[in-house]
């Protein structure tokens, strides 16, 4: 039985994440961790990681919280053992290998920039098509409540563009373009690829990726319209960090070939 505690248990992914775990064979939630979390809600629940650790022994910490909080609460969890699944966006990879290194031998540091198998998927159809595109640009579409713009998703897909590009890089106007007053047109450059972040009521969490060449574009859009859709991948990533050690970032990394 894998032990469970869940850091931001009160918020909307969080509170997913608890009826997952609770509904799961294979686990236990043990506690949940949130300064805004119900005394009553059927668990024990603490303010901070550190006092969760104190009082409870558990296997897995599974973040979902805010990205001014994340880390901390990673520095508590890892120093002691405790194996992460991160889902809270906005850290860069320094951060991640800096926490990583915190941890001891066979302690796991899992970052997700999403959960979902088509998110993965559509981020692996992106790295197949950029060779043969000379421009590509990523559009994002999140819920109004997002903490971070771009979302951690829209980034990595960016990352893998480039990687994929190996070097070579878009010849399309860039924010030199961009009319006064109005700067942020072309949307934010992350690693030569613009990316644009949409926040509204009406979304969950939806992502398109735009490549053109001459006379042809190439369209890849993943759209997720329930929390539910990530509950798979988040309980993936605990049953997988066992046994393994240090940084691993992507969920492709634990999903059957």
């Amino acid at each position: 039985m894998i032990k469970v505690a869940v850091s931001g248990c009160a918020g909307r992914m969080g509170t997913a994440v608890v009826d997952a775990v609770r509904a799961a064979d294979d686990m236990e939630l043990v506690c949940g961790i949130d300064p805004h979390g119900a005394q009553d809600a059927g668990f024990p629940v603490y303010p901070t990681v550190a006092a969760a650790i104190e009082a409870w022994t558990f296997d897995v910490l599974v973040d979902f919280t805010q990205p001014a909080v994340v880390a901390a609460n990673l520095r508590e969890a890892l120093p002691a053992g405790i194996d992460c699944v991160v889902g809270t966006t906005g850290l860069s990879n320094d951060t991640l290998e800096e926490l990583a290194a915190l941890a001891p031998e066979g302690t796991c540091l899992f970052y997700a920039p999403n959960f979902t198998t088509g998110a993965v998927l559509m981020m692996e159809f992106a790295k197949a098509a950029a060779p043969y595109f000379p421009e590509a640009e990523v559009m994002e579409f999140h819920h109004c409540n997002k903490k971070d713009a771009p979302s951690g998703t829209a980034v990595r897909t960016a990352q893998i563009i480039a990687e994929a590009r190996d070097g070579r890089a878009s010849e399309a106007p860039g924010n030199e373009t961009e009319i006064e007053g109005c700067e942020g047109a072309r949307g934010a450059l992350v690693e030569g690829v613009p990316v644009h972040s949409v926040r509204s009521m009406g979304y969950v969490a939806s992502q398109e990726v735009v490549f053109g060449s001459f006379g042809q574009t190439l369209s890849i859009r993943h759209d997720s319209w329930d929390r539910g859709s990530y509950m798979p991948g988040v309980l993936l990533g605990i049953r997988s960090v066992g046994g393994r050690s240090g940084l691993i970032v992507g969920l492709e990394n634990f999903m059957a070939r």
